[in-house]
């Protein structure tokens, strides 16, 4: 094997790896907490810090990741 070679393993392996384990994890767990309530569904105001809603995530605590929202693009721009 010649050094290029081990490189270009030792750098692609564990990119590939990384790709598809976030795939699995958008399929099988498409929604992850708000970045802006963590999931608590409240947030507070800059002046008051009085608790609110989050409009965020509308209330609901969770977000649709990025993985997701493209595989969603990708299937809706591709003929089935």
């Amino acid at each position: 094997m010649t050094p290029t070679a081990a490189l270009l393993a030792a750098v692609s392996l564990p990119l590939t790896a990384v790709t598809l384990g976030y795939s699995f994890l958008c399929w099988v767990r498409p929604f992850g907490a708000c970045s802006h309530c963590h999931g608590t569904t409240r947030t507070t105001s800059r002046l008051t810090r009085r608790t609110r809603p989050c409009r965020h995530c509308d209330f609901t605590g969770l977000r649709l990741r990025v993985g997701r929202r493209a595989y969603n693009t990708l299937r809706r721009l591709l003929p089935s």
